[in-house]
């Protein structure tokens, strides 16, 4: 159990039985009643994001997520599939909708933190902060012709 004081990106809540994985808060203090705190969060599952409002201080149940270093292998039938580096066990059932705007991203034999609740996969990715890619051809400029 945590308050809404400990919330941060990114934690994985238990809320009347599903998961849901922050995205986003802000405490906010009126100058008239109570503090409250809003929030943004994403079904871990279905990918709904919805926005929630919870009173200062209240509990909220928070879920246990493993996080494991994992490397990106290649793309089938849009599942990803990743390799745990330690055990060298595979992960086939990552789908495009879980992995998102990441997929732009991915590069074959790339390292990813993926986090993992109640077996569920992909809650969240921590991406390199930077990827090189090869640009293979440009269209010719207007200029050059």
């Amino acid at each position: 159990m945590a308050t809404t004081n400990d919330l941060k990106n990114g934690l994985v809540l238990n809320l009347d039985g599903q998961l849901w994985s922050v995205v986003s808060f802000q405490h906010v203090k009126p100058g008239k009643g109570g503090a409250f705190v809003r929030t943004t969060l994403k079904h871990v599952l279905t990918g709904k994001v919805v926005d929630r409002t919870f009173n200062a201080g209240t509990k909220v149940e928070t879920a246990t997520v493993d996080r494991r270093e994992m490397t990106y292998l290649y793309q089938d039938a849009g599942d990803f599939v990743f390799m745990d580096t330690d055990t060298y066990d595979q992960l086939h059932t990552v789908p495009k909708d879980t992995v998102g705007d990441g997929a732009n991203y991915l590069l074959e034999n790339q390292s990813a933190t993926v986090a993992t609740p109640r077996g569920c996969p992909a809650v969240r990715w921590n991406l390199p902060a930077s990827v090189e890619l090869i640009v293979p051809a440009t269209p010719t400029p207007l200029s050059a012709r």
